[in-house]
């Protein structure tokens, strides 16, 4: 099986909590997420303030997207740093859900 070089062996899904974690000099970033249909709605990404400006958050969503297009997954990004990101990022654009596709103008 081919890995995906945008995978980062230290994000872990933490699938009963229902979050993507990084832990960065013991303090986690997470990005919470419920489970649907065929995806995965992102609600939030959360960085500690000691971390922040580190290009974390940015880390967590390469990973995420990277994970879920290796699963077959879509994502559904209620968050708003994702949908940002998402709409810088148009590569993305088939990992996203249809409907938010045209939400986000990818």
């Amino acid at each position: 099986m081919e890995t995906d070089m945008n995978l980062d062996p230290e994000i872990h899904d933490n699938a009963e909590a229902k979050r993507y974690e990084l832990t960065v000099d013991g303090q986690t970033a997470v990005v919470l997420y419920n489970t649907t249909a065929g995806g995965l709605m992102i609600t939030e990404t959360i960085v500690p303030v000691p971390l922040e400006g580190r290009g974390l958050a940015s880390r967590m969503a390469r990973h995420v997207l990277a994970d879920l297009k290796a699963r077959g997954l879509v994502i559904l990004p209620t968050c708003p740093f994702f949908a940002g990101y998402l709409k810088k990022h148009p590569e993305y654009a088939e990992v996203v859900h249809p409907s938010y596709r045209i939400a986000l103008g990818l």
